[in-house]
C-alpha cells in the first residue's frame, strides 16, 4: 500500500501544530538561519516541540536549509545540523551539496529541494544517485513528465507543489533580485522581482504593453488534479506558504486533506495517509476564501494561455456579485454572497488597475464603504480578498484531530490488563465477583478519553467477564493507558538514517551538469570539492554573463503571438525587452527548442546606482510584501 503525504508549510510552531491539527502529513519549517524564506526562521526549541507533537500522529517535521552556504558560514551550518539531528526531525531539504558531508550517518533523511532545478529524469536519477531519498520537482512540470521522471527512477520519492504562490524562473536559477538589489532568492532573500511593473518594448523602442505585471504569476491550486497528480507517481504534495498566516494553513490544509481522502476512500487497498489521526471542522474549508491572485493549473495539463494576473500582483480572492445600483455613499451587489462589516473588496478599473476599498458597514447586499470608490460602475466584478467572517471563523480553535482506538480489557492471573494499539499495561487486584452486570459502565467509563488525541471506537470484553472493578480504578487504567500510548515512539514516522548512501564527488560532466557556470550556485569549498572543482560560481559571488531568469512563462505566448501554437505572427522586431519605472531595461530571450523564456540583465551603462536599487528593493519589499509570496 501506498502512503501518500501531504505536506504543508509553517512560518512558527503555531502554524505547525494548525497544520497538523487540520490534516498534514509532514510539515516543513525553517531553521534560525540558511533557510529560502529568511524572514521565517525558528528556534531549535520550538522545531523540537513541533516534532514531538507531530509525532503523536506519525506526522514528520522537515527541516529547509536549502539555501547556499558561504565558507565562513560551515562550522555553524554543521553546529546547526547536529542540534537537528539531536531533536529528533524526520528530513533537511538541502540545495547545497558542500552540506552533505556534514549528514551523512545523521538519523534523518536527505530532500533536494526544488531549489536544486529538478526538471529532468536525468537529474533526479543523479540525485538518488548521490544519495537523496526524495526531489522536490520544478512546479513547472506537466503530469506526463512527472510520470516519465517516475518511470526512469522509480524508487526515488517525488514531491510536487498542488497550491500557493508560483515563481516565474524556475527555482534556484533566479538571479533578478541579486542583479538589481543585491538580494539573494538563493539565500532566502527574494526581493520579488516578478511581481514588478513593467513596460515591454520591441528593438526599434515601440511600447507593447505599458506598466503591467508582465511576470507576476497567478497563484496554483492543483485540487481537481491530485489524482492526475498520484497517478503520475508523486508520493508528496506541498502547499506553498512559509510565509502565510495561520489562517491560511488552516483552510488550505483541510481543503487538501479532505481531497486526499476523498481520493483514498475510492483506492482503498493501493492508498493510505502517511500519518494517523481522523480531523473534524468546525468550518467548511473553501480555497476560494483564502489569499490568492486567482488560480492556475499551471503546467500540469501542459502550458495553458490563462496563467498570469497582469493587472495587480495582490490577492484578488473570490469573485462574490456585480456593482448593480450605486448611490452617492453606497452600493448593492448582484450575487449570492452575504457580507461582513469590514471585508475588503476589490475590482478591476476602466484603467485596468485594481482598486482595493473595506466595507464600513453593510446591510444586506447593499455596501457603505468609508469612502466610495472613484472608479467604481454599475456592472463590474466585485471580488472579495479579505473575508472577514471566514477569518473570524479560523481565529478560533477549529479542528480536532484524534486517533481512533480499540481498547480491550482481559482478566490475568493477579488482576487485569488494557490494551490498545500494542501498548497494554497491567494492575494487580482482586477478582470481585459483580452482583449485576458491569459491562455497560466499564465501556462507558473506558471510552472517556477527554481532552486526548485518542478516541475510542470499541471497548473489546469477553462474555464471560462478569468482575467488578470500581470506577476510581477504571479511571486510573484509562489515563495510565493514554500515557503510554503517548510515549510510545510511533511506527512509520520514516526510513531514517541520514544519506541513502555515503555523498559522491562528482566530476565536470557527470549528472548533465556540463562545464560548470555560475547556474551551479557553488558558493564554498566543500561544495567545489563536492564537484571536483576549485572553482566558486555563484553569480552572489562573481556574477554572471547568462540570463538571470529561465522562465517556462512565456509572454509570445500569453500575448496571442507564438506562431508555433497557433498564435499570431508578431509585427514587432525583437529582441523585446521589459522596462521598470526606472528604466532599467532586461532583454528577452525565446527559447523556442526548449519551449523557454530567457531574462537577461540590462548592460553596465543603462544599470541603476547600488544606492538607487537598494532603495528600490526596500520600496519593492513595501509595496508587494514578503508575506504575499
Amino acid at each position: 500500500m501506498t502512503p501518500l503525504e501531504l505536506l504543508a508549510p509553517a512560518k512558527n510552531l503555531a502554524c505547525g501544530i494548525a497544520a497538523i491539527d487540520h490534516g498534514a502529513d509532514a510539515v516543513y519549517i525553517g531553521a534560525p538561519k540558511f533557510g529560502a524564506r529568511a524572514a521565517v526562521g525558528n528556534s531549535i526549541d520550538d522545531i523540537r516541540q513541533l516534532c514531538e507533537y507531530a509525532h503523536q500522529f506519525s506526522a514528520k517535521i522537515y527541516v529547509t536549509l536549502n539555501t547556499i552556504v558561504y565558507d565562513d558560514e560551515l562550522d555553524e551550518v554543521k553546529k546547526l545540523i547536529d542540534q537537528l539531528a539531536e531533536i529528533g526531525v524526520d528530513a533537511i531539504l538541502v540545495q547545497d551539496m558542500g552540506l552533505l558531508e556534514f549528514m551523512d550517518g545523521k538519523p534523518f533523511e536527505i530532500h533536494a529541494s526544488t531549489q536544486t532545478d529538478n526538471r529532468t529524469a536525468e537529474k533526479v536519477r543523479w540525485l538518488q544517485d548521490i544519495g537523496f531519498k526524495r526531489a522536490v520537482l520544478a512546479r513547472e512540470l506537466s503530469a506526463e513528465e512527472i510520470a516519465e521522471i517516475h518511470r526512469e527512477v522509480p524508487d526515488m520519492e517525488l514531491e510536487v507543489f498542488v497550491h500557493g504562490a508560483l515563481c516565474v524562473s524556475y527555482s534556484g536559477i533566479c538571479y533578478a533580485s541579486q542583479h538589481c538589489f543585491q538580494r539573494s532568492a538563493n539565500r532566502g532573500e527574494c526581493a520579488q522581482f516578478c511581481r514588478m511593473r513593467f513596460s515591454l518594448v520591441d528593438a526599434d523602442g515601440a511600447e507593447l504593453e505599458h506598466e503591467r505585471y508582465l511576470l507576476s504569476l497567478k497563484d496554483m491550486n492543483q485540487s481537481d488534479n491530485l489524482e492526475k497528480l498520484i497517478e503520475a507517481g508523486a508520493i508528496s504534495f506541498k502547499i506553498e506558504g512559509r510565509l502565510k498566516d495561520v489562517a491560511y494553513v488552516k483552510n488550505v490544509t483541510a481543503a487538501y486533506s479532505e481531497r486526499l481522502n476523498a481520493y483514498i476512500r475510492k483506492h482503498p487497498e493501493e492508498y493510505c495517509r502517511a500519518s494517523k489521526g481522523r480531523c473534524e471542522y468546525t468550518f467548511t474549508p473553501n480555497l476560494n476564501r483564502t489569499f490568492n491572485r486567482g488560480y492556475t493549473t499551471y503546467f500540469v495539463n501542459g502550458r495553458q494561455p490563462d496563467i498570469a494576473s497582469f493587472d495587480t500582483p495582490k490577492a484578488v480572492g473570490e469573485f462574490v456579485g456585480r456593482v448593480k445600483e450605486i448611490r452617492h455613499d453606497s452600493f448593492n451587489v448582484a450575487g449570492t454572497a452575504s457580507f461582513a462589516n469590514g471585508d475588503g473588496l476589490c475590482f478591476l478599473n476602466s484603467d485596468r488597475q485594481f482598486e482595493g476599498f473595506r466595507a464600513n458597514r453593510v446591510a444586506g447586499n447593499r455596501i457603505y464603504p468609508f469612502k466610495m470608490p472613484a472608479g467604481l460602475r454599475p456592472g463590474m466584478a466585485l471580488y472579495r480578498n479579505n473575508d472577514q467572517e471566514f477569518e473570524r471563523i479560523l481565529s478560533k480553535p477549529s479542528a480536532t484531530r484524534k486517533i481512533a482506538i480499540s481498547i480491550a480489557l482481559r482478566a490475568v492471573d493477579d488482576g487485569f490488563e488494557l490494551s490498545a494499539n500494542g501498548v497494554s499495561v497491567h494492575f494487580a487486584a482482586e477478582h470481585q465477583i459483580a452482583q449485576k452486570s458491569p459491562r455497560e459502565n466499564i465501556i462507558r467509563q473506558l471510552s472517556k478519553l477527554g481532552d486526548t488525541i485518542y478516541q475510542c471506537n470499541e471497548v473489546d470484553i469477553p462474555e464471560d467477564f462478569n468482575y467488578f472493578i470500581p470506577n476510581s480504578q477504571l479511571s486510573d487504567m484509562r489515563r495510565q493507558l493514554a500515557e503510554k500510548l503517548s510515549i510510545t515512539p510511533p511506527e512509520a514516522v520514516g526510513d531514517r538514517g541520514g544519506l541513502s548512501k555515503a555523498p559522491v564527488k562528482r566530476k565536470v560532466g557527470e549528472g548533465g551538469l556540463g562545464e560548470y557556470t555560475y547556474l551551479n550556485n557553488i558558493s564554498n569549498r566543500q561544495s567545489a570539492a563536492f564537484y571536483g572543482t576549485n572553482q566558486l560560481t555563484a553569480y552572489e559571488l562573481k556574477g554572471g554573463e547568462g540570463p538571470i531568469m529561465q522562465c517556462r512563462h512565456c509572454l509570445r505566448y500569453s500575448l496571442g503571438y507564438c506562431v508555433k501554437r497557433g498564435g499570431k505572427r508578431p509585427t514587432w522586431r525583437e529582441p523585446l525587452s521589459l522596462v521598470l519605472g526606472d528604466a532599467r531595461r532586461f532583454r528577452l530571450e525565446f527559447d523556442c527548442q526548449h519551449c523557454q523564456m530567457n531574462v537577461y540583465a540590462a548592460s553596465a551603462a543603462s544599470a541603476a546606482s547600488a544606492a538607487s536599487a537598494a532603495s528600490a528593493a526596500s520600496a519593492a519589499s513595501a509595496a508587494f510584501g514578503l508575506n504575499d509570496k
